[in-house]
């Protein structure tokens, strides 16, 4: 992950406008098609697992605050979200930047993102960096004062149910970020999700929730439908307790 400005964003999708159009590669949802997937993708899931994203998202209706101030969600935002805490697991509410660093791909490469990284804060079982473009994880906020994700029993390859617009998604942590900044995803997360998963113009503003269950790893990391069969478990565990 690395800093983003709100104002580099816009001008990107200014300068894509003034060009005539959106470049093939753009988020195109396909016309009538409720689903919002990308046109010539397979449909995003509604769900993964059993537990609906209702369900979860009646759990995380007030928040305990466990971090000791508050994220920002862009560079040039005010700090107004917090890290709240949960029997047996975190969550916070936030926007969505898309994170394509790792292995290079189609899709995630210096081409396409104007802050392409070639790493990753953890890796794939053979040592290699994630992929973003085919492993749906999520960034956590570097450690700092505010908030130690490792301290309260968040680690690299934990699960996350992410939850957006009546959808479940489940994802590993996969990457750290700055310190102050939350509210990120690699493309894979956002594609599955019906968000625009372009890494220099989409996202979303608003309106994803992210619950990071404690002590949880999926082995391997790469290992996307591992990560559905223990955050399903997971989730399941998380009505019941709370």
């Amino acid at each position: 992950m690395r800093l983003r400005s709100l104002t580099l964003v816009a001008a990107s999708g200014a300068a894509l406008l003034a060009a005539g159009a959106l470049p093939a590669h753009a988020f195109d949802p396909t016309p009538g098609d409720p689903s919002g997937s990308t046109a010539g993708a397979p449909p995003a899931s509604v769900q993964e697992g059993t537990v609906s994203a209702a369900d979860l998202l009646a759990k995380v209706t007030s928040c305990s605050q466990i971090s000791n101030g508050k994220y920002r969600t862009d560079e040039e935002t005010s700090a107004t979200v917090p890290v709240c805490g949960k029997n047996g697991a975190v969550f916070w509410k936030a926007d969505m930047d898309i994170d394509c660093d790792g292995q290079r791909t189609a899709d995630c490469n210096e081409d396409r993102d104007p802050w392409y990284q070639d790493d990753t804060a953890f890796h794939q079982s053979d040592g290699k960096p994630l992929k973003a473009e085919s492993l749906p994880y999520v960034v956590v906020p570097g450690s700092s004062g505010v908030w130690d994700y490792s301290g309260a029993g968040i680690t690299g390859g934990g699960v996350v149910a992410v939850v957006y617009n009546g959808r479940v998604e489940y994802a590993v942590v996969g990457d750290t970020g700055p310190a102050a900044i939350i509210g990120e995803a690699s493309y894979a997360t956002a594609n599955a999700l019906g968000i625009d998963p372009d890494p220099a113009t989409g996202g979303v503003d608003s309106g994803v929730t992210y619950i990071l269950f404690k002590n949880s790893k999926v082995s391997p990391i790469e290992s996307h439908s591992a990560a559905v069969s223990l955050g399903d478990q997971l989730a399941r565990q998380f009505l019941q307790n709370n």
